[in-house]
């Protein structure tokens, strides 16, 4: 008996195609968010563990002004320590171009003969540099392909004041720089920022570390107590100047891809559920409205012996066959698209190979959550079925009381025509249906709305970091603190306007059983070239009575106004001070934690010392400020804002942001999806009526206009209430794009 039913329904897919093409759109546009998030996740976990087990990424990171080599054999010793490597870390400056600012570069020695124990490099061409030639060296794949670098080029690198020339032998790729950022940058620059391996001997002379190491690499066995190795490596290593080891999680690199990977994860839980939700939704009034449509036809089934679950059945196979035709679809999108993203995601985090792979369980969750979304829109209509009797539904309905009817008298009636009264009475007749459609026009529109508040925001962060908070014109970093004389000496140089020096201190904050791992940055009391802004953007001058916090690291640490936080300094004698919260600012990007300079310095216990600062220069004096900076063996690094602020904007735009422009145009497929299907809907329920108003004598445009302004007016109320929802999915979406970083 279910032969005449499948005929039927093949019959209504084919007089539905258009509407069941948008709504299986729909469904795809959610499943594919779903796959590809899942896929993304997924690829980038499995290739960034995969990297750092091939390449024997360290577990642990012990920094040291310098320590004698003979210290490894003790911490070989530590309990739950498998693997020691010890190794000269540095800063230098790479000089292209005579007037362009140096390049900043990061200096790693590499053992007398063959891989490191621990951080092996991934050689893309060449080979190894040998012991017998100290000026040999491999340059960071990046690097070297944003400026043409080749096998046997030179490179003149300023090493810890000391001008030497390089020769490079290869290139080569590194877990531990998986995201190559210069320090204090936020987004990876190939042309602006470079790592250079060289051996051993030739950096010992260049850093005076004949004998000795700044840094040492400790791999761990599984199940070691991480507290305890960093507790005892510390100790061991404070007679040296140790700065405080720290764990893998805290390198740069691997903080970046951890927030990305949590950060799509997050959007994959909250994000593809909205594009479900809403083809349930569209579901559900489709549905409702061809039942209502087919109410004759229902109880004809009836009266030929189809019982109401043969007869829901039949209506629910066609809405099955939608839901997974859609999902089909979005698992096959949401592969290709994830492939294509992923590669995009290769461009930033430097990935010598890249397992893009989808989680089976993820096609079976996405489908089944389709299904059962589709499922959940389908029962609430299919209600109607199990209580029609075949001799009340082969009945027409009863016809509207029209008695009650709203009346145009006065001036309305004089201001509206006769095919706006039919419009507004349609409205009145019908509330619910107009509801119906009026949220879910409101319920597309939401997700456009958010999409594109997200893009503004993305742009507003960067007008506001970089226009009205940082407004120099470059940054000057210092190989250690110097100083203040440096700011009158600096002051002095032609073409500098206006220098504002600033001091940033590593530490380790703790509040209670918090803690994290970041910076004090110290500014003078009124600072005019960078400013912490407030809510309002009114400037929020730093304190001397106690840390202006981050919003963002006050929630990390739980910590508000008034309380006291323990900060273990990570640098020069590393004390450990106490220093109250004087308040909690709105910052944009990062986790940055300000306090008044001098009184920054009078607690270290070091007056008058300055890390970095920013300048506002003279544009037809720069190349002169460069060649001069070049000279001052004391600056470790050159930035320059509008560099940095392009950098950035390109990442969000072509990397980690580009997810934001993809949900943007399934947005789109969402709102198109909608109207149309209200549109198809409106006008099947107005074909009779419609030809009615042409027999009594209505122009064509006339009658259109019935049925356009009905879609015009459900737009119109649409719009106040999508802004709302989408102001407040937004903000869903925009947390999940956020992250401490």
């Amino acid at each position: 008996m279910s032969r005449p039913l499948d005929r039927k329904l093949l019959r209504d897919l084919a007089r539905m195609k258009g509407q069941a093409v948008a709504i299986a759109l729909v469904v795809a546009a959610g499943v594919l968010l779903l796959v590809m998030m899942d896929g993304l996740v997924n690829s980038l976990s499995t290739t960034r563990d995969a990297y750092y087990r091939q390449y024997r990424l360290a577990d642990v990171f012990a920094p040291v002004k310098r320590a004698p080599s003979y210290v490894a054999d003790s911490l070989s010793r530590i309990d739950g320590v498998a693997a020691v490597q010890t190794r000269i870390f540095g800063s230098a400056l790479i000089d292209l171009h005579p007037d362009r600012i140096p390049i900043r570069a990061q200096v790693v020695s590499l053992p007398e003969s063959g891989q490191p124990l621990l951080n092996q490099i991934h050689l893309t061409s060449g080979r190894l540099p040998e012991a017998t030639d100290p000026d040999e060296a491999v340059l960071l794949d990046g690097f070297a392909r944003a400026h043409g670098f080749r096998i046997g080029d030179g490179l003149t690198v300023n090493l810890n004041g000391s001008r030497r020339n390089l020769r490079i032998i290869g290139t080569a790729l590194s877990p531990e720089f998986l995201y190559p950022v210069a320090p204090g940058d936020m987004a990876p620059d190939d042309e602006r920022f470079a790592v250079i391996w060289a051996g051993r001997k030739a950096l010992e002379s260049a850093y005076d570390m004949e004998g000795a190491f700044n840094q040492a690499l400790l791999g761990l066995t599984p199940g070691a107590g991480i507290d305890g190795v960093l507790a005892t490596a510390d100790r061991m290593l404070k007679p040296f100047g140790s700065t405080g080891a720290y764990t893998r999680d805290d390198n740069v690199s691997e903080r970046f891809i951890s927030e990305e990977i949590s950060g799509l994860r997050g959007s994959s839980r909250t994000v593809p559920p909205v594009f479900l939700l809403i083809a349930a939704f569209l579901l559900y009034i489709v549905l409702s409205r061809t039942i209502q449509a087919e109410r004759q036809q229902v109880g004809l089934l009836k009266a030929f012996g189809y019982n109401s679950f043969e007869i829901g059945l039949h209506y629910l196979k066609f809405i099955m066959i939608i839901a997974v035709a859609g999902s089909a679809l979005g698992c096959l999108l949401g592969v290709v698209s994830g492939r294509r993203l992923a590669g995009v995601y290769q461009l930033y985090y430097k990935f010598p190979f890249l397992y893009f792979s989808v989680d089976p369980m993820a096609f079976i969750s996405a489908i089944g959550t389709s299904l059962i979304s589709a499922m959940a829109g389908g029962a609430l209509a299919l209600r109607r079925i199990f209580g029609l009797m075949p001799a009340v539904a082969m009945q027409p309905p009863s016809p509207p009381d029209y008695s009650h009817s709203i009346s145009f008298g006065g001036r309305a009636g004089r201001i509206l025509d006769q095919t706006s009264k039919i419009i507004v009475r349609r409205f009145v007749h019908h509330p619910w249906r107009a509801f119906v459609s009026v949220a879910g026009i409101s319920a597309g529109m939401a997700l456009s709305v958010s999409m594109h508040s997200l893009m503004s925001s993305f742009n507003s962060t960067m007008n506001l970091t970089f226009e009205l908070m940082d407004r120099s014109d470059l940054t000057l970093t210092f190989a250690e603190p110097l100083s203040e004389t440096v700011v009158h000496e600096l002051q002095s140089m032609e073409g500098v306007i206006e220098v504002e020096p600033s001091r940033n201190v590593p530490v380790i904050f703790h509040h209670g059983r918090r803690s994290w791992r970041g910076t004090v940055t110290g500014l003078v009391a009124s600072p005019e070239l960078y400013r912490v802004l407030d809510r309002d953007q009114n400037p929020a001058y730093v304190r001397a009575d106690g840390v202006l916090l981050g919003r963002a690291l006050a929630d990390i640490l739980d910590v508000r106004p008034g309380g006291v936080l323990r900060l273990d300094v990570r640098e020069g004698r590393c004390p450990t001070i106490e220093i109250p919260v004087a308040g909690v600012v709105d910052t944009f990007i990062g986790a940055p934690a300000f306090f008044e300079l001098d009184q920054l310095n009078r607690v270290l216990r070091e007056p008058n010392r300055v890390s970095c600062a920013y300048l506002r220069i003279d544009s037809h004096r720069k190349d002169e400020l460069f060649r001069q900076f070049k000279q001052m063996p004391a600056i470790a690094g050159v930035s320059l804002k509008q560099e940095t602020r392009d950098s950035l904007q390109e990442l969000l735009d072509s990397g980690a942001g580009a997810m934001r422009f993809i949900m943007a145009a399934i947005a789109a497929v969402i709102t198109f999806g909608i109207v149309y299907n209200s549109a198809r809907i409106a006008f099947a329920e107005m074909a009779s009526d419609l030809a009615i108003l042409r027999v009594l004598g209505f122009s064509r445009g006339e009658t259109a206009s019935v049925l356009l302004g009905e879609l015009t007016l459900m737009t119109l109320m649409a719009i106040p209430i999508g802004m709302a929802f989408g102001v407040y999915l937004n903000h869903i979406i925009a947390t999940g794009f956020s992250n401490d970083i």
